[in-house]
C-alpha cells in the first residue's frame, strides 16, 4: 500500500481510496456526528460541559468540519481545509486556556476515528466493498487524525507561548518591585503574585551575573526563580534557602557565566543581597577576590565589610597612622607593613619575620620604632582595633604602605 504524505496546507491525496467512496460515506455524516458526540462526551465528560458552554458552537462546528473535510478530500484530493484548520487551532487554544494537556483531546480524536471506522465497516458491508478498501480507509483515517492533532497543537502552542511570555513579564515586574527602595504594598504584591503564579517566600537569595547573560539560562532555572537577564546588571532571585539542590541548579544554569551569590535574607532585604553580590563581582574584577565560576558572598563577608566604604577607611587610616606622616616613604611603608602583620597575627617577632622575609631582630627594631611613634595607640584597645581594621582594608586594596 503506498504511503500517505501529509500536508495540512495543500491537502493530501488519500490514495488508494477511490473518489466514489466519498459518495458512500457522505450520507452517513449526520448520524456519525451524533454518534461521535455521544460516545466522546460519555468517555470524556469534560467535553460534555464544554459543548454546553460558551465555546459549544465552535466545538460542534469544528467536529463537523473535521469530518466534512475528510470526505471532501476523498472526493477532491487537492481541496484545501482552511476553515477546518482554524477551528482545530481554536480547539487547541481552548485546551490551553482550560489548563489541560493535549492527551485528552488526542484521545477524543482517536475515539472519534474508531467510531468512524466502525461506521465505514458497516457501509462496506452494505455496498459489498472490498476488505482492501476498508483497510485503505483505516490507514487514511488514522493518518488524517495525526494531521488533525498537528494543526490543533499549533493553536495550543500559540496560547502556551503567549502565556509563558506574559508570566515572565509579570515576574520581572514583581522582581523590580521586590528590589525597589520604596516599601511594597501588600495588596499590590499579592495581586501580582497571583497573576504571575508565584508564591511569596519568607527568605530569598539574589545572584548577580556578569553581562551579557546567555538566553539559555532561563530554560535551565527552577520554575520559581525570578530573573531579569536583558539588562546591564542581570540578576536572579532564588526563593527560600540556598539548598545543595539549588546550588547544583545554579551551577548548571550559569555554566560559562561568571556570577556571585548574595546572602540568604528576608525578602525585604533582597536589595542588600544583590548589592553585596555585585560588590563581590567587582572585587573579582579588581583582583581582591579570587575568580571562580560561582563566587559566594558568605565566603567573603570580612572583605565586604572592610571595603564597604573605602573613603571612610582612608580617613580612619590617616588618623591612626598620622604619627608616621613625617617619615621617608620607604621607611614608612616598611613600618606599616610590619605593623599590619603584628596587629593582625599577635605573633612573636620570629614568626612575623618569617612572614615578611626579614630577620626577627629587624622586626624588633621596627616595633620599637612604631612604639616610639604611636605610643599608647598600640596598647589602647580601641586604637589597636581601628589600626587593624584600617590596615587590613588597605592591604586588600593593595595599599600596604598606607598611602
Amino acid at each position: 500500500m503506498p504511503s500517505i504524505t501529509r500536508s495540512p496546507e495543500a491537502g493530501e491525496p488519500l490514495e488508494p481510496l477511490p473518489r466514489k467512496f466519498a459518495a458512500f460515506i457522505r450520507p452517513e455524516l449526520p448520524g456519525l456526528l451524533n454518534e461521535i458526540r455521544a460516545e466522546v462526551t460519555r468517555a470524556y465528560p469534560v467535553y460534555g460541559r464544554l459543548l454546553n458552554g460558551p465555546d459549544g458552537d465552535a466545538v460542534r462546528q469544528g467536529v463537523e468540519q473535521a469530518l466534512v473535510a475528510f470526505v471532501d478530500r476523498v472526493a477532491d484530493p487537492g481541496r484545501g481545509s482552511e476553515l477546518r484548520d482554524e477551528l482545530l487551532r481554536r480547539f487547541g487554544r481552548v485546551e490551553a486556556y482550560e489548563g489541560r494537556d493535549l492527551e485528552t483531546l488526542q484521545g477524543a480524536y482517536r475515539l472519534g476515528a474508531r467510531i468512524a471506522l466502525r461506521r465505514a465497516k458497516s457501509v462496506g458491508r452494505q455496498y459489498n466493498l472490498s476488505p482492501a478498501l476498508i483497510l485503505a480507509f483505516a490507514d487514511a483515517l488514522f493518518s488524517y487524525v495525526e494531521e488533525l492533532e498537528a494543526v490543533t497543537r499549533e493553536g495550543y502552542a500559540e496560547v502556551r507561548e503567549r502565556a509563558a511570555s506574559e508570566v515572565l513579564a509579570l515576574r520581572r515586574r514583581l522582581l523590580h518591585l521586590i528590589l525597589a527602595s520604596s516599601p511594597l504594598s501588600q495588596t499590590t504584591v499579592s495581586e501580582l503574585c497571583e497573576a504571575a503564579a508565584w508564591e511569596l517566600p519568607r527568605t530569598c537569595t539574589l545572584v548577580a551575573l556578569r553581562p551579557p547573560a546567555p538566553d539559555r539560562i532561563q530554560a535551565v532555572l527552577d520554575g520559581d526563580v525570578l530573573a531579569d537577564l536583558d539588562i546591564p546588571q542581570p540578576h536572579l532571585l532564588v526563593p527560600g534557602d540556598l539548598t545543595p539542590q539549588r546550588l547544583a541548579m545554579l551551577g548548571t544554569a550559569l555554566s560559562g557565566t561568571r556570577a556571585a551569590v548574595g546572602l540568604t535574607v528576608p525578602l525585604a532585604q533582597a536589595a542588600d543581597s544583590v548589592r553585596w553580590a555585585r560588590r563581590v563581582l567587582q572585587f573579582v574584577d579588581d583582583g581582591v577576590v579570587p575568580d571562580a565560576p560561582l563566587v559566594r558572598c558568605e565566603d567573603h563577608l570580612t572583605t565586604l565589610w572592610l571595603l564597604s566604604d573605602p573613603a571612610l577607611v582612608d580617613q580612619l587610616a590617616a588618623r591612626e597612622l598620622a604619627p608616621l606622616d613625617g617619615l621617608p616613604a620607604n621607611r614608612r611603608r616598611r613600618l606599616v607593613e610590619t605593623l599590619r602583620v603584628h596587629v593582625s597575627t599577635r605573633a612573636p617577632a620570629e614568626q612575623v619575620g618569617e612572614m615578611l622575609g626579614v630577620h626577627a631582630q629587624t622586626v624588633r627594631y621596627r616595633l620599637r620604632n612604631l612604639d616610639a611613634h604611636l605610643g599608647d595607640r598600640l596598647t589602647d584597645p580601641d586604637h589597636r582595633f581601628a589600626l587593624e581594621v584600617a590596615l587590613r582594608s588597605l592591604h586588600l586594596r593593595g595599599h600596604d604602605g598606607g598611602e
